[in-house]
């Protein structure tokens, strides 16, 4: 195969080659050390039918499921309409990347990380391997490639994102009954090869990915990489399957590579235990570590509650829950990939969009404590403990004008109220004045504090309790931000 013949030749000829051990040589780039906040977009043919997930196309499968008995009553059976017909009726004849980009540009955001490839198996970006794609089908444009363009004008770094994999599985159902989901399946074919679905308490169950199947997945990847030249990759789950892990490798090598070529610092996301320690960077899908880390991580979490795509019944949270959930995930060395889920014509719902502005609306003040900014000898205090791992964020934590996060940035640190309502003063035990105790107190002399966004400089004492700061009473739920300059 002439891909994977250049493929190889490019890890042979390359300072990484596909070993773990090689691989550990990777250090994530300085850009993406100073990057904090970015937006996830999962947009695609599961945007049509807009209800339960972005899983509908596995889910309207599984005979006696909600999406199941929606797909009957909606659209009528399974053998005259079946996910493949989506695809026509998903135009994005609303869709404008300079919108987009704008958009993101308010929020805050400094990279951007569309769905390239979701288990649909649907390319939003114009492939020579399947005809299966955005450029062809559906909207008739290459998506990913328009994105990028506009993302580069207004100086957002571009990222893309592959749940390729999972498509091994991903609507193997439909070959339980009646459905437009036949035998026989070919490498090209949208639904190929629709297997049965691996059991999610064993990875390694059987059917195991084939090698054509690999082969084809990693050559999408690599084409990704050729033609966008993206400078994050993120993978969602199951690449951590003993199967892929020959061929996570030599993606890894190849990116890294290429990569050098161009003279490009790059960064690849992984799930779980996908990757070797060090060779890449960890991501915790919805959830946080309760503790600072020394190494740099990221969040990916969504807007909505219940679903990655726009559904017609999404449940959102609140900008000052996301927002507070930034400030804790930056003070212990993560950044926050937040997704949005545009609907099918290309517009993004107000929901999505008043949450994005709301955010930027508080970077804008207090951006100086998030963008660019490192640990301090402190990441927090306060009573509220964070519930470390993976889907722990759906429900808004409860945090007290007690619960405080720390940053460093330019010479000055950052003390970040996570919620200051009803309050007019705190009380910052970390910057307590050093007493006679063997303790490791801080013993910096503090010279000015200041409200960022007030005009008029607190009121503020320094005892053996801590630092006591009054200030007017705050009426917001947005975390309140203390910039202290210490000599």
């Amino acid at each position: 195969m002439d891909r994977i013949k250049k493929i190889n030749d490019v890890i042979s000829k390359g300072k990484y080659k596909d070993s773990w051990g090689s691989l550990q040589q990777y250090r994530a780039p300085e850009w993406y050390q100073n990057a904090k906040f970015g937006i996830f977009i999962h947009w695609g043919v599961y945007s049509v039918p807009a209800f339960g997930s972005e899983w509908y196309s596995r889910n309207m499968y599984i005979q006696g499921s909600r999406e199941y008995e929606h797909h009957i009553k909606t659209y009528g059976l399974h053998k005259d309409f079946g996910y493949k017909d989506f695809i026509p009726m998903f135009k994005a004849e609303r869709f404008s990347p300079k919108e987009w980009a704008e958009l993101f540009k308010s929020a805050g955001a400094q990279y951007v990380v569309p769905v390239a490839e979701h288990h649909d198996g649907f390319q939003m970006y114009d492939s020579a391997l399947s005809e299966w794609n955005a450029k062809k089908m559906g909207p008739k444009r290459d998506v990913l490639g328009e994105l990028f363009d506009e993302f580069a004008k207004a100086g957002l770094i571009c990222g893309a994102s592959s749940h390729r994999v999972e498509h091994w599985f991903f609507m193997g159902h439909g070959k339980e009954f009646e459905s437009d989901i036949k035998e026989p399946l070919k490498r090209g074919d949208f639904y190929w090869p629709s297997m049965k679905e691996a059991n999610h308490h064993d990875l390694f169950s059987e059917p195991v990915p084939t090698e054509e199947y690999l082969n084809d997945w990693l050559c999408r990847c690599c084409e990704l990489v050729d033609r966008y030249r993206p400078k994050i990759i993120y993978f969602d789950w199951w690449i951590q399957h003993s199967a892929v892990k020959p061929y996570l490798k030599k993606f890894a090598a190849y990116y890294y590579n290429r990569a050098d070529e161009w003279g490009e610092k790059v960064v690849i996301n992984y799930k779980h235990d996908a990757f070797m320690f060090g060779a890449a960077v960890p991501d915790v899908e919805r959830g946080q570590f309760a503790d600072a880390k020394p190494y740099i991580w990221q969040t990916d979490t969504s807007v909505a509650k219940n679903s990655w795509c726009y559904t017609e019944n999404n449940s959102y949270k609140s900008a000052a829950q996301i927002t507070r959930d930034l400030v804790d995930i930056v003070s212990k060395n993560g950044r926050m990939l937040l997704n949005i889920g545009p609907k099918a014509d290309g517009t993004v719902p107000d929901e999505d969009k008043n949450i994005l502005l709301e955010i930027g609306k508080w970077l804008k003040t207090n951006g100086e404590a998030i963008y660019g900014s490192r640990l301090w000898r402190v990441s927090a205090e306060g009573p509220t403990e964070i519930e470390e791992g993976q889907f722990a964020d759906s429900e808004a934590k409860a945090y007290t004008s007690e619960d405080i996060r720390f940053t460093i940035n330019n010479g000055c640190l950052y003390a970040i109220c996570l919620n200051m309502r009803g309050k007019d003063s705190i009380c910052i035990k970390s910057l307590a004045e050093a007493d006679a105790s063997r303790k490791p107190n801080f013993h910096g002399i503090i010279k000015s504090v200041e409200v960022l966004g007030c005009d008029k400089a607190p009121v503020w004492t320094r005892s053996e309790r801590g630092l006591t700061i009054k200030t007017k009473t705050i009426e917001s739920d947005m975390p309140v931000t203390f910039k202290i300059l210490i000599d």
